[in-house]
C-alpha cells in the first residue's frame, strides 16, 4: 500500500466521523476496511443514534465488511481508524482477524475530548473478579456449562472460528 492509499483511506475515515459526529450519531470516530487497495466496510459510530454502547466506528465498519464479503473473517484485511480503538475495538479487530490496524490520534488525544479509556485498560489488568464490575465465576453451573462446551466439539454443523 501507498503513502498516497494510505492518506486517502484515512482521509475517508476522518469523513466518516465528521459525518456521524455532525449527524448526532455518536462520537467523532471513524473506520473503514481495506482488502487489495479497495473499501469493504466502513462505519462511524453510532452509540447515541442506536443507543447501542457496542456501535463504535470499529464494530460498524467490521459488520459492514463482513456483510459485504459475507464472511466473518476478515484475514488479509486493514483497519484505518482516526483513533486508537479502546479494549472492546481491539477485541474486535482480534475476532475479525484483521492484519493491521492504522490510527491517527492516540489516547491522549481522545481523553483531552472526554473519551479516556486508561480506566477501561487498568480494570482489564485486574483478576476479573477484583475488577469495578466484578466477573464471579458461578461453580454451580459448571458441570453442565462444560457439558455445552463439549457439545460443541461434536457438533457436525460446527464452523471454528
Amino acid at each position: 500500500m501507498s503513502d498516497t492509499e494510505d492518506n486517502a483511506f484515512m482521509e475517508r475515515a476522518i469523513a466518516l466521523a465528521i459525518q456521524g459526529m455532525e449527524g448526532g450519531h455518536g462520537g467523532p470516530f471513524g473506520a473503514v476496511i481495506v482488502r487489495d487497495g479497495a473499501i469493504i466496510g466502513e462505519g462511524h459510530n453510532r452509540v447515541l443514534s442506536t443507543n447501542d454502547p457496542t456501535a463504535h466506528a470499529e464494530v460498524t465498519a467490521i459488520r459492514d465488511a463482513s456483510a459485504r464479503a459475507q464472511n466473518f473473517d476478515l484475514s488479509g484485511t486493514t483497519i484505518y481508524v482516526n483513533g486508537l480503538p479502546c479494549p472492546m475495538c481491539m477485541s474486535a479487530i482480534f475476532w475479525a482477524r484483521i492484519d493491521r490496524v492504522y490510527y491517527a490520534c492516540g489516547p491522549e488525544d481522545a481523553e483531552a475530548i472526554g473519551f479516556d479509556d486508561a480506566a477501561f485498560y487498568r480494570e482489564l489488568a485486574k483478576p476479573p473478579a477484583e475488577r469495578a464490575t466484578p466477573a464471579i465465576q458461578h461453580t454451580a453451573s459448571l458441570p453442565a456449562a462444560r457439558a455445552s462446551y463439549q457439545r460443541w466439539l461434536t457438533l457436525e454443523s460446527r464452523t471454528p472460528y
